[in-house]
């Protein structure tokens, strides 16, 4: 007899940029009390925006939306040199969460273009990331959404042409986007390493293990992640023979289970591992009691705190110890 099970993609969940980003709002918010200003979304989730929210972080769009000299935290997402200097002009004190790996495809942006080079940045237009790197040279820099656009996007210098890439789009559809951009621009240059992030890349991987053995998928995330969007479309590419996006447990559909054996479940790369937990716990009720992990990587990589949360840090431990 068939047998109701879940398999539980491995890795999932929270990357190290996004644990230190929303730390970096925690210990703000302990540092110096509410309210602490966090520019755009600190990462993409609903759930850990929220909880933050009910902690005293008050997000905003932009810097001027922040009172002058107060504090402001930079997403992970990354910030152009604009938006840097329109904090610099309201006094603001700003603690920069930016994910490193997002600042290394800024710096390569930034040296580029000192070699009068233009660069193909593949990514989202209107997303964070995408407008922070951009915003590094913009003068330098086309951004192509997709492979088709790399049909048709022009360059002044064909030879002297370079790609980058947003750190969380599909590993997949960054590449034929390359494929094609080098059929039209054979001197393009590639980035010094690979800037799809590992995280992305990871859980890509583990959805790609469990999709084939899945009537269907659940991704819990939100609608604003990229990561986690592009985790259904891998789904479905990898043979899953539906896939489903959910920012918690309780928007799961009754009339998705009609005829599923076994439901894969994995989370994109801004999710908190309780949300996961609530979903099992609502699969179990359903039914779906046994679950089996499917391991394809194992990540212990670890972010450093915002050099300006551990100088805070540092100053509070020297204060405790001269009162001690």
């Amino acid at each position: 007899m068939a047998t109701k099970r879940v398999l539980l993609a491995a890795p999932r969940g929270y990357c190290a940029g996004v644990d230190r980003a929303v730390i970096a709002v925690e210990k703000a918010l302990e540092l110096h009390g509410a309210p602490v200003y966090v520019r755009k979304e600190i990462v993409h989730n609903k759930y850990v925006v929220e909880t933050l929210t009910e902690r005293g972080a008050i997000f905003v769009e932009e810097t001027d939306e922040v009172p002058e000299g107060a504090r402001v935290v930079f997403s992970a997402h990354g910030v152009s040199p604009a938006v840097r200097d329109a904090a610099a002009q309201r006094n603001l004190e700003t603690i920069d969460a930016t994910c490193p790996l997002v600042t290394k495809v800024h710096k390569e942006a930034v040296r580029f273009a000192k070699s009068q080079q233009t660069i193909l940045l593949i990514g989202h237009e209107g997303h964070e990331e995408v407008e922070g790197t951009a915003g590094e040279a913009p003068e330098h820099t086309i951004i192509v959404n997709d492979p088709d656009e790399a049909d048709r996007v022009e360059v002044p210098d064909p030879e002297n042409v370079v790609w980058l890439s947003q750190t969380t789009l599909s590993v997949d559809e960054t590449m034929e986007t390359v494929r094609r951009l080098r059929i039209r621009f054979p001197h393009l240059q590639d980035p010094p390493s690979d800037d799809i992030c590992y995280a992305t890349q990871n859980r890509q991987v583990a959805v790609k293990k469990i999709a084939p053995d899945a009537d269907l998928v659940i991704v819990v995330g939100s609608a604003n992640s990229s990561n986690s969007v592009r985790l259904v479309e891998v789904a479905l590419d990898a043979g899953a023979s539906a896939a489903y996006r959910i920012d918690r447990a309780s928007e799961v559909q009754d009339e998705w289970f009609e005829g599923v054996e076994t439901v894969g479940v994995t989370s994109g790369a801004s999710v908190p591992e309780i949300l996961v937990r609530d979903l099992l716990t609502s699969l179990a009720e359903r039914g779906y009691e046994t679950v089996d992990e499917v391991r394809t990587a194992t990540e212990d990589l670890i972010f450093s705190l915002p050099k300006e949360i551990r100088a805070d840090l540092k100053a509070q431990d020297a204060e405790r110890a001269m009162r001690a």
